[in-house]
């Protein structure tokens, strides 16, 4: 019995090794995809800042973590309303996560999107409050404020974990991404659905080639003023100070 104990002890030992040692390869293997961003538009200028760059990498069929979903944060993101701005400006999620809208300003707002993604309408709610919307679907967002129309976010809700931002100067990494066919996808305020489209490409990391190349971006959609939710211009700020008090 004795004998038979040890030799179970021993078998274990070496399974737990085992699985030590393809855990750790598999980690091994994992690469960080790069790239960087080239802004130019229409008129022939290059843009300076390049960043609020988005680009993902979905994995396609045969590739590792094909149904990998991104985990859930542990606390509800956030986009903060303050200073009539929205904090950050940009906000990647995972499709399915509740993204909180809390109103740091001491005046109303109405936050509302009526564009593509997730379409919803908060209504008016006074400062010190919060309320929230579930982004049920993979999509992008544009998300405003029916009495302030300088203020503008998205919120990009992914099916992936394998995404990244550029900064400034357009460099953006991907990291702990496994070697794999990926359908790589990009989203920039500025440009237009179809020059994003054309940027859409199936790519192939391995672990000696992760380089996501220069993707070259077309500023062929200048941000312009917005409809109210009505589809209407907003009133006058004289108007929207007397209906919702100093804002």
């Amino acid at each position: 019995m004795t004998l038979q104990i040890k030799r179970a002890g021993r078998t274990f030992l070496q399974l737990c090794i085992a699985l030590m040692t393809i855990a750790s390869w598999g980690a091994a293997q994992q690469v960080t995809a790069t790239g960087q961003v080239e802004l130019s538009s229409n008129r022939g200028g290059r843009g300076k800042d390049r960043s609020q760059v988005v680009v993902w990498l979905t994995p396609l069929g045969g590739s590792p973590e094909a149904s990998g979903i991104q985990p859930r944060p542990l606390q509800p993101p956030r986009l903060i309303q303050k200073n009539k701005r929205f904090e950050p400006r940009i906000l990647v999620v995972p499709a399915g996560t509740a993204v909180e809208f809390p109103n740091r300003d001491p005046f109303f707002h109405n936050v509302f999107s009526l564009f593509e993604g997730k379409r919803f309408d908060l209504g008016l709610y006074e400062a010190g409050t919060t309320r929230s919307v579930h982004f049920d679907h993979a999509g992008v967002s544009y998300i405003f404020c029916n009495i302030h129309p300088e203020m503008s976010a998205a919120v990009i809700a992914l099916k992936t974990p394998y995404y990244a931002i550029s900064n400034a100067a357009g460099s953006m990494s991907i990291p702990d991404v496994p070697p794999g066919r990926y359908q790589m996808q990009v989203w920039y305020e500025g440009s237009s659905p179809e020059a994003l489209k054309r940027l859409t490409r199936e790519i192939t990391l391995n672990p000696g080639d992760s380089a996501l190349g220069t993707l070259k971006i077309l500023e062929d959609n200048p941000v312009s003023n917005h409809k109210n939710k009505y589809g209407r211009e907003y009133d006058a700020p004289a108007s929207r100070n007397s209906e919702y008090g100093p804002n």
